[in-house]
């Protein structure tokens, strides 16, 4: 009990965790959440965007969708490989979800995880068609982008190294589709079909923030596994969208 205090004191003044063998077992368990709920969004996303390079109207734009799923993939697996060392079975685990299944547009998700599967609620959704596929890459690619500043600071060192390594390239994503809607929005159709997309999945984004003032927070923060909450990063997101969005009209 002694070490486990010790460690929890560390952890909360900064420190960082190197080897699985160092983690204690309840930090184990938030680590391995946090992991699962990133590996599962990036194949979901994957998945989701695989299916949409055939909505593309351009080369240009095949080949940006077609690069978001092939490096959604690739930021699945290095993280895998770090939930490996815990001794996660990765090949078993690429494959107990149906990472392409979606419900039904209109259905009700909320931020609950399903059956196991940790993908964000918002990787549950549909895409439908080209400007939908766009608008949702910008929403979720601004809020990866500051959820990103939480994950590159967690208390596990290996994690940390592969989520600073993958953070440029969710960047990037995040602005292929903004240069995507830029385009789309140049005529009155086009800015019409956005403004609907908006209202669809701005809620279903925001929704995977989580809940403001959440019980869980203060053990993540505690474990350096989290240092800002919910309704602040949430808060970051809804301004650094309003600016973008301001600065093409919608």
């Amino acid at each position: 009990m002694a070490d486990m205090i010790q460690i929890e004191e560390y952890l909360e003044q900064g420190g960082v965790l190197s080897a699985p063998d160092n983690a204690p077992a309840r930090y184990r368990g938030e680590l391995m959440r946090l992991m699962s709920s990133f590996v599962d969004s990036e194949l979901a996303a994957s998945a989701g965007f695989a299916n949409a390079i055939n909505h593309a109207p351009g080369i240009k734009e095949r080949i940006a969708a077609s690069r978001i799923t092939l490096e959604k993939a690739d930021h699945a697996e290095r993280v895998l490989k770090v939930m490996e060392t815990f001794g996660t079975d990765i090949q078993r685990y690429q494959r107990q979800h149906d990472w392409a299944a979606r419900v039904a547009r209109d259905a009700e998700v909320g931020a609950a995880r399903q059956a196991g599967d940790m993908r964000l609620s918002v990787f549950h959704y549909p895409i439908a068609g080209w400007t939908d596929a766009v608008v949702m890459n910008v929403l979720q690619g601004l809020a990866t982008g500051v959820q990103m500043r939480e994950l590159t600071a967690v208390s596990y060192g290996p994690l940390a190294d592969v989520f600073r390594e993958i953070a440029p390239r969710e960047t990037r994503h995040a602005e292929l589709g903004f240069e995507g809607l830029e385009r789309i929005v140049v005529t009155p159709e086009g800015k019409a079909e956005a403004e609907v997309a908006l209202s669809y999945w701005r809620p279903r984004v925001a929704a995977g923030f989580g809940a403001a003032n959440s019980s869980r927070f203060a053990t993540l923060k505690k474990f350096g596994l989290r240092h800002s909450p919910n309704e602040e990063l949430l808060g970051r997101w809804e301004a650094e969208l309003a600016d973008r969005l301001n600065t093409i009209g919608l």
